[in-house]
């Protein structure tokens, strides 16, 4: 499991904050509103992640950061090449994103009542570099996203369960039928990091 040692004092001084904010609890608005806080906190202190989190691969990337014992939460590292998009997918949680390198496009979508319903959107937006946002509620957590600069786009998510390690769906935009599928986490490179 990754640890609460980074190497970098801002960076584990951060997930120990959202550890303690996860462990007082709340209500999901209340966790996210306090997370979202927190994290525009870091990110106006530039990029605070360690070397092997800023590697780009051949295809997006989810690196595990840190995740509790008890997997009540997740701090990741997600890394998307310019141009390069993900499935539409939900994640079944909460989730705080803030974006260190680049532009993400985030499309969200509604869910569709069957699946035999192409995907409507819901909005359109983009998250530049030091901004954070929603990525997800409980009830609005459908989405698709990519990265829209000529570098790649890094961003630190922070979600209520274990992202890398659930069952979650991926959607057809075109019919609304989801296929049920694990993003696993990526390797950590130069890292002796198990998962």
């Amino acid at each position: 499991m990754a640890s609460k040692n980074t190497g970098h004092p801002e960076l584990d001084s951060f997930i120990q904050d959202v550890e303690q904010i996860v462990q007082e609890g709340g209500s999901e608005e209340v966790l996210i509103s306090k997370i979202k806080t927190r994290m525009q906190k870091l990110l106006k202190l530039g990029n605070v992640l360690p070397n092997q989190y800023m590697q780009p691969q051949s295809k997006s990337v989810l690196y595990p950061l840190y995740i509790p014992e008890d997997e009540s939460f997740v701090i990741a590292v997600t890394i998307f090449n310019p141009g390069q998009p993900s499935p539409m997918h939900d994640h079944g949680t909460w989730g705080v994103i803030g974006v260190v390198q680049g532009v993400e496009h985030e499309t969200k979508y509604a869910r569709p009542s069957n699946e035999n319903e192409p995907l409507t959107v819901l909005r359109d937006r983009y998250i530049r570099e030091g901004e954070v946002g929603t990525c997800c509620s409980s009830e609005q957590d459908l989405h698709r996203v990519e990265c829209a600069s000529s570098v790649p786009c890094v961003g630190i998510h922070v979600y209520g369960r274990n992202i890398g390690k659930v069952e979650r769906h991926m959607y057809d935009p075109q019919t609304g039928a989801k296929k049920v599928g694990v993003t696993p986490w990526f390797p950590i490179p130069n890292s002796n990091i198990t998962l």
